[in-house]
């Protein structure tokens, strides 16, 4: 028979023996709550970007926030530039030009071979006066690579004939991007452009059945 102070003791352990079964009972029982389902993301538009741009993004297709935009690179590349109606002048290509297949642009095109490389003959008419002479003529020397002239100084460095009842404004200009030889007339209310440009050698080898060329345009 247990004394009295072993039935206690052994009481005791029962308890606790008990009351730590009871809690590990409570551990193998807890599980931890799920993590809630991620948010659904907006689909993906063309390109990568999310369905819904960021306020004040352009729409996709319009660079007017692109750098650059709203110089004239950037509007030329947006507007449709009218071309001149109507009839128009007449000429005659030297032999050794070899025409090349016209654009929306051009009125003429013509490649001018060279033993330097090839240079570019374009020919285009705009209505009115497209900026007038003077924008022109910089327009022309910035493609080059001359600094721009005061209107005074970039009309006194042109030349000036008349031929078949035409006026031609004709400028030579080298710089660093590359040589160039271009004649402005104004004919029918319209403003119209010869332009050679290509290598040096070329368009000096060319120079003078570039000048001959010019005095073969007329009206109709």
């Amino acid at each position: 028979m247990l004394s009295p102070r072993r039935y206690s003791t052994l009481t005791l352990i029962i308890g606790l023996l008990a009351a730590t079964g009871c809690r590990d009972r409570e551990i193998v029982a807890y599980r931890a709550p799920k993590d809630p389902a991620p948010a659904a993301m907006p689909a993906a538009a063309p390109g990568g970007m999310s369905g819904q741009l960021p306020e004040g993004h352009p729409p996709i297709g319009d660079n007017s926030g692109m750098p650059g935009a709203g110089m004239a690179g950037g509007a030329m590349a947006n507007t449709a530039v009218p071309t001149a109606e109507g009839d128009g002048l007449r000429w005659t290509a030297p032999a050794g030009w070899e025409a090349k297949p016209l654009s929306p642009m051009r009125r003429g095109s013509y490649r001018v071979k060279g033993a330097a490389g090839d240079a570019d003959l374009s020919i285009t008419a705009f209505p009115g006066a497209t900026g007038g002479l003077e924008a022109n003529l910089n327009r022309w020397r910035g493609q080059v690579g001359l600094p721009t002239l005061s209107p005074a100084e970039v009309v006194a460095d042109a030349q000036t004939f008349t031929a078949n009842d035409l006026q031609f404004t004709v400028v030579d200009y080298k710089g660093s991007a590359s040589h160039m030889l271009g004649a402005i007339v104004t004919y029918g209310g319209n403003s119209w452009f010869f332009k050679l440009s290509g290598p040096d050698a070329t368009i000096n080898e060319a120079k003078p059945a570039y000048l001959d060329f010019l005095h073969t345009v007329k009206a109709p």
